[in-house]
Parts: C-alpha cells; structure tokens; sequence
C-alpha cells in the first residue's frame, strides 16, 4: 500500500469516528432515555407489587384483629370501622361479605340481606365479588326473597362461564325439589355428576341427592 492509500484509508477511518461521535452525540442521549426507562420501569413493578403485597398482609392482619372478638355484633362493628380504612376495593368486598356472615350469625338476617345485595349490584367492585353475594344472597335469603326471585338470581350464576356455575345449578336442583318437580331436580344432579369441571365434593352431594330421590347418578350407570 503506497503512502498516498494509507494517508486516505487514515483520513476515511478519522471521518467514520467522527460521524459516530457526532450521531452519538446528538442521538445518544435516546439510548440513555430507553435504557433509563426499562430499568425505571423494571424497578417500578417490582415496588408496585411489593407495595400491593403489603396492602394485601396489612388488610388481612386488619380482618383477622377484627374477628378476635367473642360476640358476633362485636365483630360486626370491627369489619364495619374497617370499611373506612385505606383498603382495596377488594378487600372491601370480602370485609362486607364476611360483615354478612357474621350478622346472620348474630341473628341479623336482614342485616346480613341488605349487606349481600349492596355489594351484589356494586359495578365498581370485581365480578366474582358480585357473584358471590348474589349467591349468598339468594341461598341465604332466610325467606326474604320469594322462589321466583331466588330463581332468577341463581338462572344468571348458573349461565355458561360463570365461576359459581355448578354451584348455582346445585341449588337450582334444590329448589325443583322445593317445587316438587323431581325429574328437573334430577336433570340438573346428572348433569353436575357427569360434568368436568366439577369438584369431589359437589359430585359426592349431587349423587347422595340423586340416590335420595330414588334415581341411579349417570357417572355409576356407565361404569355398570
């Protein structure tokens, strides 16, 4: 290579540094922003989740100091004082749905009632909060509510999709059998017996129910 290359190979390789130290220059500080942004953003869900566990352990500790009390309404007014507390939404609902449990055991049912539908028709709270009080609602109901109106709540939880899905059709069954209709009573058992989803213990009270009613469970006759 004579003088005259390598002076303009020299020259090429000062310019490209050069035009590297400029882009870097003006453009370097993006690099900077998007690593600064994936680390910032790496540390922020992990404090975002260590900050919803706390929240989570400090309203639990909360709920379980305010079931220490011997006396039902005592416990009543402990879960209540918490509905004013800095909680979650969710741990609101299941304050309000253990509030509830504890009004009807303090012969409250009424209470108990009013608490249930309140959080039922709540749209701000998660929907398995609202299914569930429904649910209670309409099995608990204590006589409040007709058997047209027990009906229809659980008709919507027993719908395809629905996480108390099975366990709605169980009490569905068991107002057929309430009405005196054996063979929608036993339509319904069958088909919680045979279904996938279901769990032991379901299947166990479905089949005694059927065997009570004098049918055999389909899950036995095809094993038969």
């Amino acid at each position: 290579m004579s003088d005259t290359d390598s002076f303009i190979e020299e020259v090429s390789e000062e310019m490209r540094r050069d035009r590297l130290y400029g882009y870097m220059r003006r453009y370097g500080w993006i690099a900077v922003l998007a690593i600064l942004s994936l680390v910032g953003g790496a540390a922020w869900n992990e404090y975002s989740k260590s900050q919803a566990r706390a929240e989570a352990q400090s309203a639990g500790n909360a709920i379980l100091a305010a079931l220490e009390a011997d006396d039902p309404q005592e416990r009543v007014k402990s879960l209540e004082a918490l509905q004013s507390e800095d909680i979650t939404e969710g741990a609101k609902a299941v304050v309000s749905l253990m509030q509830a449990a504890e009004q009807s055991a303090g012969d409250d049912p009424a209470g108990a009632q009013t608490a249930l539908e309140a959080i039922a028709v709540d749209g701000s709270l998660p929907e398995i909060y609202r299914q569930i009080a429904s649910f209670k609602s309409a099995t608990k109901s204590g006589g409040s509510l007709s058997m047209e109106d027990r009906r229809l709540r659980l008709d919507a939880l027993s719908a395809p999709g629905t996480s108390l899905r099975l366990l709605a059709t169980e009490q569905l069954a068991m107002l057929d059998i309430e009405a005196g209709d054996t063979a929608a009573a036993l339509e319904k058992l069958q088909g919680i017996v045979v279904d996938a989803e279901v769990t032991a213990g379901l299947r166990q009270r479905a089949t005694q129910l059927i065997v009570a009613l004098g049918a055999e469970p389909d899950v036995l006759s095809g094993q038969n």
